[in-house]
């Protein structure tokens, strides 16, 4: 068993320790450095550089390949064929090889569709699969954007939220202040002062908080723009709401124009489906060369083909097919209908919520400017022994919850006018 000096390694541990303890320190210091960006640059930002879009981005140039596949399915096709043959003995009449022990066989296969109706309705396919495609990437940034609005407007509303709660801390500082000074004069007593010192904690608790909440709201920002880190909203967007007029939602919506073109491309498939019984037919042409030559057959040669192919039974096949793309057909219809009575719902949803929201912030703002005259007058009250500090306490609380409110009664009424832009399909 190895002994071990325990002053010697609290001799060599404690200066580590001490030399450590500022790096420490001041890693825990160094603030995040926080992009700054504008409402309309983190849209574009979060456009441009969020994966999510550049993985629907995935999904045009896997359309174009399914547009090749198919036209190529269209076009000529060459193959090459070798083979070797080797029996286990030749054959041979009166000295002449007839069938030689070992023979190579080259070739080549051209073939080229001449009548293919379902080949040529399946490149039409794959073309309204590239539209849906786009359609998907269009509706793809509209989602990120909204997203990334979302997450900047909650920044600006928690900074309302850090700004309220910051004067509601300064003024029960200045409370406690006073209280401590009157304790001192022999004014006061200690049982004030200890209440408006547990006023001003308790509103630098919230304070903290609130500040927690505006940094995970630049985060959450931060990760929808790409921007490495933490960022912050510039300034107090304007969402201006367009008048109430008529709009052709599935126009203007890029979800209800997607719904669309999965309707069209699906009704396509289901049309097309009669194409599958129509012949093909197909010219072949095949050059060969044989080594050694055999006795009865050229050495080179060559075939021309026509092959057709008629269907005529194929125990239900094709009439399930045709079945289940009008069960897709169906559904991507039910789907798009209820698309249009959700969408023509948000509309008539975020309008009601415009109004209503600024009816709700008037009242707020008339509430938080009563509050503060409160606050004033029960200050002067104190001051002038005509009231208690429990007075001051409670009209400073509540002057905080309506700054509170005002901060919530805004941020909605911002929320409400970039949902009905968003319903109309005028977002971004």
């Amino acid at each position: 068993m190895v002994a071990i000096d325990v002053r010697r390694l609290r001799a060599l541990v404690v200066p580590i320790a001490l030399c450590l303890a500022p790096l420490e320190a001041r890693a825990q210091t160094t603030p995040v450095p926080v992009m700054t960006v504008t409402f309309r640059d983190a849209i574009q930002r979060a456009q441009d550089l969020n994966p999510s879009v550049a993985a629907s981005a995935a999904g045009i140039l896997r359309a174009d390949a399914l547009i090749g596949q198919a036209r190529a399915a269209m076009l000529l096709q060459v193959t090459g064929n070798v083979t070797s043959t080797t029996l286990n003995t030749g054959v041979q009449f009166e000295g002449v090889t007839v069938t030689p022990q070992s023979q190579t066989v080259a070739s080549i296969s051209a073939d080229m569709p001449i009548l293919a109706a379902a080949a040529w309705a399946r490149r039409t396919q794959a073309e309204d699969q590239r539209s849906v495609a786009e359609l998907q990437l269009a509706e793809a940034k509209r989602q990120i954007a909204f997203a990334a609005a979302d997450a900047y407007l909650t920044i600006v509303a928690q900074r309302r939220v850090v700004e309220g709660n910051i004067r509601a801390r300064d003024t029960a500082k200045a409370h406690f202040d006073l209280a401590t000074e009157q304790e001192r004069g022999g004014s006061g007593s200690r049982l004030n002062a200890l209440r408006a010192q547990q006023q001003y904690s308790a509103d630098e608790g919230l304070v903290e908080q609130a500040r927690l909440n505006l940094y995970r709201a630049q985060e959450a920002l931060g990760v929808l723009i790409v921007a490495g880190g933490p960022a912050d909203a510039s300034e107090d967007p304007d969402l201006s709401v367009p008048a109430a007029a008529p709009v052709d939602l599935i126009t203007s919506r890029s979800d209800l124009r997607l719904f669309a073109a999965q309707e069209r491309a699906a009704d396509r498939v289901v049309r097309d489906s009669s194409k599958d019984w129509i012949p093909t037919v197909d010219a072949i042409f095949q050059p060969s060369t044989n080594y050694p030559p055999q006795f009865f057959l050229p050495q080179n040669s060559w075939r021309l083909l026509l092959q057709g192919n008629i269907p005529i039974f194929d125990s239900g096949q094709r009439k399930s097919v045709k079945q289940q793309r009008r069960s897709d057909l169906d559904e991507v219809h039910a789907n798009f209908a209820g698309a249009i009575t959700r969408a023509e719902s948000e509309v008539r949803a975020a309008r009601e919520s415009i109004a209503s929201g600024e009816r709700v912030l008037t009242s707020a703002r008339a509430a938080a400017d009563q509050a503060q005259q409160v606050v004033s007058i029960t200050n002067i009250s104190f001051r002038a022994g005509a009231s208690t500090n429990i007075e001051v306490i409670d009209a400073e609380r509540v002057a905080r919850d309506t700054d509170m409110a005002v901060a919530i009664a805004e941020d909605q009424l911002r929320r409400a006018r970039l949902e009905l832009l968003n319903a109309l399909g005028r977002f971004p």
